[in-house]
């Protein structure tokens, strides 16, 4: 009987859900079929809004998390299509690992006495995602790490190293979503927990700040390929006043979202340079997210090799070349060279944590998010 698993994910960039369909044989993942939806703009808008307090915002908040997971239901409906036609029926799948969308990130509390608890807020309504597929859901893996003292995030590390992880090399793994997190996976760590340790974090912004200013002032949801960005001229000072963010210079363990690196963010650095022309601001913000990921390689992962790139930054055309340009002595790559393509990564990760919560198997890295010790993530909702 195959172990098959349905991973879903909608990352920080809102653009919709992947999900992918797997299956594993001796902790080996394969990737049987994937699919995907886009997010209404309405959805989009409202998911935007509500990373930032509104009024009735506990109402808005319910009622996005159920449009969300209609949306994540039709994404497992034809995955479930595609396993029927590969001899797999839906009580042959084991769960569905599903991470929600991320509208408040506060792992550290914020209160200057420091008497708040962290914690980590995920838009889901798991419980109705399990009535409407009728296959057991896995959701809420932060909490567990933020409550034994971690980040809660990023949690896709030991999956990398699971799939990514070489026994005579040094590999970093890139994910540019929203925001961009690194993995360094040392030679010789071929097993989750085992030395030397696995370093993982948000690297800082990704795609969400030049997402934001393409909507902007070209109406489109991202610039394709990095065509528009690549039109505009660096402006120095403004890179200059971007990298000057403190969390930049802090060390591992970390993690970042939009709770940081917001609209409202940017627009207070951009205040000195309303002259300069839209492309050039596309151009500098592309640079800023290449320099933030360039500089947590140059200082964490300096001795690999290779940089596999995921997530939506994988196609964007200019900022790969940009990361290649300040990495000489490393080859940057897409995961598609490496078995899975870059859309697919995130999601069979959740599909992966999902697989570690039902075999009561820890799904976090102390290394990674800071925490007292390995946890088992996740709460299951049965079908």
């Amino acid at each position: 009987m195959p172990d098959c698993y349905i991973g879903l994910m909608s990352g920080t960039s809102l653009d919709g859900a992947d999900g992918v369909l797997v299956s594993f044989e001796d902790d080996r993942l394969t990737v049987l079929a994937a699919a995907s939806r886009p997010f209404a703009s309405a959805l989009r808008s409202e998911l935007l809004s509500l990373n930032t307090s509104g009024p009735d915002e506990l109402h808005r908040a319910a009622q996005a998390a159920h449009q969300m997971v209609c949306v994540y239901a039709e994404v497992v409906d034809e995955l479930v299509r595609h396993a029927g036609s590969q001899g797999i029926s839906q009580r042959d799948i084991a769960a569905v690992g599903v991470h929600g969308q991320t509208v408040r990130h506060q792992p550290q509390g914020r209160s200057a006495a420091g008497l708040d608890k962290g914690y980590t807020l995920q838009l889901n309504n798991p419980a109705l995602l399990a009535e409407l597929t009728g296959i057991d859901v896995v959701a809420d893996f932060r909490s567990r790490d933020v409550a034994a003292g971690g980040q809660g995030a990023p949690l896709a590390p030991a999956f990398h190293q699971s799939v990514f992880g070489r026994s005579g090399e040094t590999v970093c793994v890139l994910n540019v979503g929203g925001i961009s997190n690194l993995s360094v996976l040392e030679p010789n760590s071929a097993a989750v927990n085992s030395a030397p340790p696995i370093l993982g974090f948000d690297c800082g912004p990704g795609n969400a700040l030049m997402d934001a200013w393409c909507q902007r002032y070209t109406g489109q949801a991202y610039d394709l390929g990095g065509a528009w960005a690549a039109t505009g001229e660096l402006i120095p000072e403004l890179l200059c006043k971007l990298l000057d963010e403190p969390y930049l210079a802090l060390p591992p363990p970390k993690s970042t979202g939009r709770d940081l690196f917001s609209l409202r963010w940017l627009d207070a650095k951009l205040a000195p340079f309303a002259d300069k022309r839209p492309q050039d601001i596309q151009n500098t913000l592309t640079e800023f997210t290449a320099s933030a990921c360039i500089s947590s390689v140059n200082s964490y992962g300096k001795d690999s090799t290779i940089l596999i790139v995921c997530g939506g930054g994988a196609f964007n055309n200019h900022l790969m070349e940009r990361l290649q340009a300040g990495l000489p002595g490393i080859r940057v790559d897409s995961s598609t060279e490496y078995g899975l393509p870059p859309l697919q990564v995130e999601a069979a990760a959740f599909a992966w944590l999902a697989r570690q919560t039902m075999h009561r198997r820890p799904g976090n890295l102390a290394s990674v998010t800071g925490a007292a010790g390995p946890r088992v993530l996740g709460a299951i909702y049965p079908r």
